[in-house]
């Protein structure tokens, strides 16, 4: 991989898997097919890899699942097929994080990219007017955070190659699919364009507007640039307290800009 994620891992692109290395576990991978996200997509009916993604939740060295497992901290890796969904590139079908019963409250994700380009959708409401939605763009060690109960999917920016990513998340997470499933998916469709995305707005929302950028840094949340988010956690265990606990760091999701 192109950036080092802090704990000793190999991506495997054929079958899509993950080889733990020295003192690193993990579960085996599951695996996200086309026909599993079809009605989100913007052609349900395209042709495209059977087989899209491939993730493993609750990665971690051994020495630390205690600790993880009593702040209900999770570490999930996924890597992403290159390829193309009709016109769209290879993406996740897109969700809301549930309320966790641990916490009371939806959650967020931080993601860390690894290996290729990736874009992570988000739009604040899944409702007649999505709001300000945001295509953030990451490279190899970019950092973009989700907030709580934002929609968000996942897109392989770079459809000619692969994409990796980690990501932390809460132990007890959900997924809320029903309301956006209603609308045929996200309000923004992701298309693969020579040089980049270009975006079709879903017409089953009556307003949205998009906002393209590339990932910031997250220095107001306690993080570092470029020190994988692994490590930062060994170095400091409560460094991601907000993902487990976001109502207590409610001042970092007032006016909250990706």
């Amino acid at each position: 991989m192109s950036f080092d994620p802090g704990l000793s891992l190999r991506v495997r692109s054929d079958p899509m898997g993950f080889d733990c290395g020295d003192g690193v576990v993990g579960p085996v991978p599951e695996i996200r097919t086309l026909d599993a996200i079809r009605p989100s997509l913007l052609d349900p009916d395209c042709d495209g890899p059977e087989e899209l993604y491939c993730i493993a939740m609750d990665v971690a060295m051994r020495e630390d699942l205690p600790d993880l497992r009593a702040r209900n901290l999770l570490f999930g890796v996924v890597t992403y097929q290159k390829g193309r969904l009709g016109r769209e590139p290879v993406r996740s079908q897109g969700h809301i994080h549930a309320v966790s019963a641990s916490c009371g409250a939806s959650t967020c994700e931080v993601y860390e990219i690894w290996e290729g380009r990736a874009c992570v959708y988000m739009q604040p409401f899944c409702a007649d007017d999505a709001g300000e939605c945001f295509a953030v763009y990451g490279e190899a060690g970019d950092v973009i955070i989700v907030p709580p109960g934002w929609v968000h999917a996942t897109v392989n920016a770079a459809p000619d190659t692969a994409m990796t990513f980690g990501a932390w998340c809460v132990r007890d997470y959900g997924f809320e699919y029903a309301e956006l499933r209603s609308r045929g998916g996200i309000a923004w469709f992701p298309v693969a364009e020579d040089g980049g995305l270009g975006w079709l707005r879903n017409g089953a929302y009556r307003a949205a507007t998009l906002t393209e950028k590339k990932a910031r840094d997250y220095r107001d949340f306690g993080l570092e640039p470029g020190v994988p988010i692994y490590r930062q956690y060994r170095a400091d265990r409560a460094r991601f307290s907000f993902v487990t606990d976001p109502t207590a760091f409610s001042r970092l999701w007032e006016n909250y800009r990706p």
